[in-house]
């Protein structure tokens, strides 16, 4: 072993560490992004297809995540609803990410729509 090269480990694993935590950090938050995302979806969904049915968008609410905002349009023989969540960044002071989704179903035939 050369004399030079002692504690190099040390240093390198020294500063790949907070990159290595960053990386790990940012995963997580996509993770909660994408399954967050995926909520909105479905709450949409569920919440269009009350609406075109006759019944009342908070039918489909039940879902939603946390801090949810939501909106349904009726426009003619179309019901769009659209859900807004935000997601947390992991790590402290990061500015929140917001994602939303948005579904359309079509009204059904006979039904009293009441939008929200």
């Amino acid at each position: 072993m050369v004399g030079g090269e002692r504690g190099s480990f040390t240093a390198e694993l020294a500063a790949g560490l907070p990159a290595l935590l960053v990386l790990l950090l940012a995963g997580l938050t996509v993770l909660n992004a994408v399954s967050t995302q995926a909520s909105c979806l479905h709450t949409a969904r569920e919440a269009a297809l009350a609406v075109a049915r006759g019944a009342s968008a908070s039918d489909g609410e039940q879902t939603a995540p946390p801090g949810t905002e939501m909106s349904v349009s009726v426009d003619g023989d179309r019901v769009r609803a659209t859900v807004r969540a935000p997601v947390r960044a992991l790590g402290g002071r990061l500015p929140r990410i917001t994602v939303a989704a948005t579904a359309v179903a079509a009204v059904e035939p006979g039904a009293q729509v009441v939008s929200r």
